[in-house]
Formats: C-alpha cells, sequence, structure tokens
C-alpha cells in the first residue's frame, strides 16, 4: 500500500501536465449590443475550455452588465448570459457564430464581439 501511494504521489505534478490549459485573462477590444445600447471598448477576456469565454469592461460596465458569458453548446452555437451591477445572472439566449465576422456571436436582440 505504502508503495501504491509513494507512486501516486510522484505522478500528482504530472496531471497538471496533463490537464488542458486555459489561458490567463488578456485584454481585447469588445462591442457588445442590446437592448441597452452598443457599448465598444477595452475588455478583459477569459478563454474557458471548448472554445466558451467570459468578457468583463476593463473599467465600469457593459451598459449596466458587469460581465457576459458565451458558453459554446454545439459548433457555432453558444448560450449568452449577463451578470448585472445588481448580481443578477441573466439569460440572454441562443447565440450563433456570425459567418461574416467569426469573432462576432449574435443573438436575438444582442450580439457579443470581441477581437
Amino acid at each position: 500500500m505504502k508503495t501504491v501511494l509513494s507512486m501516486l504521489a510522484a505522478l500528482a505534478p504530472l496531471t497538471v501536465l496533463v490537464a488542458p490549459a486555459v489561458a490567463a485573462p488578456r485584454i481585447a477590444r469588445c462591442v457588445i449590443t442590446s437592448d441597452a445600447g452598443t457599448w465598444r471598448g477595452p475588455c478583459w477576456f477569459e478563454p474557458q475550455r471548448g472554445g466558451s469565454f467570459e468578457v468583463a469592461a476593463q473599467s465600469g460596465n457593459f451598459n449596466g452588465t458587469e460581465s457576459v458569458s458565451v458558453f459554446i453548446t454545439s459548433p457555432g452555437v453558444a448560450e449568452v448570459r449577463g451578470l448585472t451591477s445588481r448580481g443578477i445572472n441573466s439569460n440572454w439566449g441562443t447565440a450563433r457564430r456570425s459567418p461574416n465576422d467569426r469573432a462576432c456571436w449574435v443573438g436575438e436582440g444582442f450580439s457579443v464581439c470581441v477581437y
């Protein structure tokens, strides 16, 4: 038993190398359009596994929305949610990747573009 535990302890650091890495947040340029209007400016872009991502304004918010999350559900399709400045997690709806601008996800009454 002690030998098995020793082997597992020796292998533990390797699990970090095997797990897929998610990149650290970086500054990007966002264009967020919703019923509240269009917001353009620098934003924090945080990639997540499978192509999903979250963005937040570098300073302030997106017309009352603190952050926007784009969760890929299938190729070219995502569910989009916004976290309001009041802490309300709102469902924006389904979005499709724009065929004209691959940096944009477009849904009913909103779009999220990250460059």
